[in-house]
């Protein structure tokens, strides 16, 4: 479900050759708002929900990764479902708070936390704060200590090789994030013998852009065992065991979705299993969904603005590009080459005519949106979208190079649409 033509189907609406985004036309959309845009579907963001809160076991709470897709209309949206916010920054912090999430449903994830940062969290009584360093345990009780109130914390832990797993991985090897499973003891001593670290539980994240659910569940089950190990050796329950994010998304030919009703029986069995420990029969299980919330409910949208060909070659150049959509030029994380799901909105339903480069106006090579795409002919004015493009879109790309004006972000909620943020 990879092709841009079976993305449109599944998730938008066709009408006389062109795509509608939540039933308004791209042609609708652009005059009224220009190019380039990112447009988010609030329709796909519910299905998702809905499809992710059915997945898993009513004991599992939802934190949306704000990072995926800070803008305020969507942080708002995961909100007013009762979902909690995972952040990494003092600005998303704030993010949430403007959203209206109650800072108990806030927790703080990431290397490098300020002591400004901290601060701040800490006076608002997030809800955890998820250390990655022993410096920066110390930073959190003395910030506690100075505010009179004990901080809540979690683990952070960077576990052993065999929890890899997922396009970009983040655990197993020497990384600046979490704390080294063979370290927990020393952590644990530092944490109890201090009386202003309320220790909360273990938060555990090793991926990103996971599509097999079998790595979930091998990396899910890691997580309980580095849980059981702690819990034992303090001889109290756990509150929190956070399982981290890396729910992926199809985008290229090659990929398929994530099989979510395999991983629910798979997560059943797995609680089932819990319900005899003592230590963690209660303890409130977590993940922190990002990508596979907004991913596919975005859209990126920019008009051709010239068609020249060079020896041999056809380019076609837009008036967006690199600057505005970094993850779909392959420079965000890809190591080789591939390209999203591209499409001639305008001629949603027309067959490849040509093969062609779509490229944006930007003065480096890198500017790549779709290397030989197979596209209808291509017009001056015509519409391409770049599916896939609901996360690590807009917020994730230089917006300042070369100094051309930020996309527009459209918010499209019950046929009505509006700029967001």
């Amino acid at each position: 479900m990879s092709s841009a033509f079976d993305i449109a189907q599944h998730y938008f609406q066709m009408r006389n050759g062109e795509l509608q985004i939540g039933c308004l036309a791209i042609s609708e959309l652009t005059t009224r708002f220009g190019t380039p845009c990112y447009a988010y579907d609030s329709s796909v963001l519910e299905k998702k929900w809905q499809r992710i809160r059915a997945c898993l076991p009513p004991r599992f709470s939802i934190s949306y990764s704000v990072k995926a897709n800070p803008n305020p209309e969507v942080v708002k949206f995961f909100v007013n479902r009762g979902c909690g916010l995972e952040i990494a920054s003092l600005g998303e912090f704030k993010r949430a708070l403007l959203a209206g999430c109650q800072p108990s449903k806030v927790v703080f994830a990431g290397p490098g936390k300020t002591p400004a940062e901290l601060e701040f969290v800490l006076e608002k009584d997030i809800g955890e704060i998820h250390s990655e360093s022993f410096l920066e345990l110390d930073r959190i009780s003395a910030i506690a200590q100075r505010q009179g109130k004990p901080a809540r914390v979690a683990l952070r832990i960077n576990p052993g090789s065999e929890a890899q797993g997922g396009a970009m991985r983040m655990g197993g090897k020497p990384a600046p994030f979490g704390i080294d499973e063979e370290c927990i003891d020393e952590a644990l001593e530092k944490i109890v013998s201090d009386t202003f670290l309320q220790f909360r539980g273990i938060h555990l994240f090793t991926g990103t852009q996971i599509l097999d659910h079998r790595i979930l569940l091998s990396q899910y089950r890691k997580g309980v065992e580095i849980a059981k190990k702690t819990a034992h050796r303090l001889q109290q329950p756990l509150h929190t065991l956070d399982f981290g994010g890396g729910w992926g998304v199809p985008y290229f030919m090659s990929e398929r979705e994530l099989d979510v009703k395999a991983l629910k029986e798979e997560l059943l069995q797995l609680m089932t299993e819990l319900e005899g420990d003592p230590f963690l029969a209660h303890t409130q299980m977590m993940v922190e969904p990002g990508r596979y919330l907004v991913g596919e409910g975005g859209v990126y949208i920019a008009r051709v603005i010239d068609i020249k060909v060079s020896r041999g070659k056809k380019f076609i150049i837009t008036d967006g590009g690199l600057h505005h959509h970094l993850a779909a030029t392959g420079n965000f994380g890809q190591v080789i080459k591939r390209n999203f799901p591209v499409a001639v909105l305008n001629k949603i339903d027309q067959m490849a005519e040509e093969t062609v480069d779509v490229v944006g106006p930007l003065c480096t090579p890198l500017d790549v949106l779709g290397g030989s795409v197979d596209l209808p002919r291509i017009e001056i004015g015509d519409f391409i979208g770049i599916f896939q493009s609901g996360a690590y879109g807009r917020s994730a790309s230089p917006l300042e190079f070369l100094s051309h004006p930020a996309p527009v972000e459209i918010w499209i909620e019950r046929g009505e649409a509006r700029v967001a943020g």
